[in-house]
């Protein structure tokens, strides 16, 4: 069975968001259409679903590098603050945005929270990611038959 290690995540993300979006608990919060994701941006996100878009990466993440917490997901996702003539300084992204997805990873099963702080995959979310990881390594494999001996 292939895991979030074996294809890349600019292919696994947008498959995650699309199965996250039939999960009826995880909603975009009311302050999601006004907010930015970060100090070193300069307006809010223009796609309808980037909720879902941020929360698969979020749920990602947490595959990859669990146990993680909100500073260290914020971090992940932070970015260069121009600072005009100064140079530029390396900002974290927003915690608000990070600690919101968490949460509703967790009420939704997909994550858990770690008996020594942050939070890890659970076991539901890694069957989730772990096949999806699968179905996108079959189609890429297709395509690509050196990739078969990771299936």
């Amino acid at each position: 069975m292939a895991t979030a290690y074996d294809v890349p995540a600019e292919k696994l993300v947008p498959r995650l968001a699309e199965e996250l979006r039939k999960i009826d608990t995880l909603k975009p919060p009311a302050w999601a259409m006004f907010v930015k994701t970060g100090r070193h941006r300069e307006k809010s996100p223009v796609r309808d679903d980037w909720w879902f878009i941020r929360s698969a990466a979020v749920l990602r993440k947490i595959y990859i590098d669990g146990p993680i917490g909100t500073t260290r997901i914020a971090a992940a996702f932070g970015g260069k603050a121009d600072r005009g003539s100064k140079p530029d300084k390396a900002v974290r992204g927003s915690r608000a945005i990070a600690r919101t997805a968490m949460k509703q990873l967790e009420n939704c099963q997909l994550v858990q929270r770690d008996k020594d702080g942050g939070r890890i995959i659970s076991g539901k979310g890694r069957k989730l990611v772990d096949g999806l990881s699968t179905e996108l390594l079959k189609e890429m494999a297709a395509k690509n038959p050196e990739l078969t001996k990771y299936l």
